[in-house]
């Protein structure tokens, strides 16, 4: 297996799992906001715009993946998931600045921006 092939489905991978996140922003938001490290509780009237918010630029983000994979352009797609690695370590920022645990910060979003960051470097490589 080639190099860039790896990167591809490191890379599909990564777009599915973004997916999978804002669709559940859009599904379940106060669940999604809790295995995001910011509990909301069971009532989100208030909060339900701004998860909403949350879960369109995921659905968006892991959609441009697959783009970017199609196109079949390793160093854009590379370039697209370096710029993408501010979201997981902005997130990780919002939950740490929110209270919220440590483990949910690494575990989760410094994990997915370590991810991105050495999917995009198979692809540069």
């Amino acid at each position: 297996m080639r190099r860039t092939d790896i990167g591809y489905a490191l890379s599909s991978l990564v777009g599915l799992g973004i997916t999978a996140v804002g669709t559940r922003f859009l599904v379940s938001p106060a669940k999604a906001a809790a295995a995001y490290g910011i509990s909301v509780g069971q009532e989100v009237s208030d909060a339900d715009p701004y998860l909403s918010v949350k879960g369109v630029r995921d659905v968006a983000s892991g959609l441009m993946t697959f783009v970017l994979i199609a196109a079949r352009e390793p160093h854009a797609l590379a370039g697209f998931l370096l710029a993408a690695t501010v979201i997981p370590v902005g997130d990780a920022v919002i939950v740490l600045r929110g209270g919220g645990r440590k483990s949910t910060v690494y575990g989760v979003h410094g994990a997915t921006a370590a991810a991105m960051v050495a999917t995009a470097a198979i692809l540069l490589g």
